[in-house]
């Protein structure tokens, strides 16, 4: 046993000798992934996550002008309709029994002031009673119009032409005026609402370019740049972020309220900037350090200090040169002075 021992304690050191003998060496090849230092605009950006929504004035939201029943029903979610178009109809019985009631009592108001007047011109009642008429009338005369504008709205219709994009309205369900019924969109004209810090809201001025990907990070589908219009002047109390409102190119495809995008919006423009991929930091401590591919394709080991970085972009403030070569892909697997080749 003893002997065994020693024998597997020989094994293992013999390893690790020729671990460490191996480490550095230049006969040792790898195969990597290279890319040329470059020098080049640099645009620092804010990386932020957005909704699509209907931009203010073209939007629709609507409800019953009273509790009510529904009668029936016009429309399905998601179907176009035009200015008018008849959505959603309550029972006619009620509005119109409003309606009846609010005239006749507005008829009787009028006649009770009608007579006040002529009294109290005559001497014969106090001049109080007169305005006290005066007043019933006016309440009268309100009562009627709103009776009869509920009766208008007893059939609900597009204020605008679009998209039904909500619908919540079950025949024969019993509605007030609280509950909405029905939603209407125009979906050309759709904004980004970004939310983003205080502090990075205070980088972002309106008409910044912002690089549009469908989903929640820039591998998504790319939607093209648009552009910031509006920054929001007030925190959210409950995210305590902004709002930052972008609008998106008219080359996007359809976009759909609800939908998430993720946005890169540029805040500054370095015109000659050393760049290099972002595959090609390898950590080291608390920076970075890369790997140059020097002459007869040895990769040495540099340090290197990083400014601004994008999703696939590294701005290098010292370290390298333009038109060097340094390993991206596989530069994890590189030590120094090892050699490389070019990966298939």
């Amino acid at each position: 046993m003893r002997r065994i021992a020693l024998a597997c304690l020989f094994v293992v050191v013999l390893g690790c000798h020729k671990s460490e003998s191996s480490k550095g060496d230049p006969t040792a090849v790898v195969q990597v992934k290279t890319a040329v230092v470059a020098m080049e605009p640099f645009a620092e950006t804010i990386s932020a996550i957005g909704t699509v929504s209907a931009r203010s004035g073209h939007i629709a939201s609507l409800s019953a002008p009273a509790p009510a029943r529904i009668a029936a029903v016009y429309v399905s979610q998601g179907e176009k309709v035009r200015a008018g178009t008849s959505l959603v109809a309550f029972e006619q019985a009620p509005f119109r029994a409003a309606a009846i009631t609010a005239e006749a009592g507005l008829v009787a108001a009028q006649r009770n002031y009608e007579r006040a007047r002529r009294l109290a011109d005559a001497g014969i009642v106090p001049r109080k009673d007169a305005d006290q008429a005066a007043t019933e009338l006016a309440q009268a005369n309100a009562a009627a119009m709103i009776a009869r504008r509920a009766a208008q709205l007893a059939v609900l219709r597009a204020p605008i032409s679009g998209i039904v994009t909500k619908l919540n309205a079950p025949i024969g369900a019993s509605v007030d005026v609280n509950q909405p019924l029905v939603e209407v969109a125009d979906l050309s004209a759709l904004d980004i609402i970004f939310n983003v810090s205080p502090s990075d809201a205070a980088r972002i001025a309106p008409g910044a370019s912002v690089t549009l990907s469908a989903g929640e990070n820039a591998k998504g589908e790319p939607l093209g740049v648009g552009h910031i219009v509006d920054v929001g002047g007030a925190v959210d109390s409950a995210t305590r972020s902004v709002a930052v409102r972008a609008l998106a190119p008219p080359t996007a495809r359809p976009l759909r309220i609800g939908e998430t995008i993720f946005g890169q919006i540029a805040t500054a423009v370095h015109p000659r900037a050393i760049t290099i991929p972002v595959a090609a930091l390898v950590p080291e401590g608390e920076g970075f350090k890369v790997f140059v591919v020097t002459a007869g394709n040895i990769a040495r080991e540099r340090k290197v200090s990083v400014g601004r970085r994008s999703e696939t972009t590294a701005e290098i403030t010292s370290g390298l040169s333009p038109g060097e070569v340094v390993v991206t892909e596989g530069a994890y697997g590189v030590e120094d002075s090892v050699k490389v080749v070019q990966a298939k």
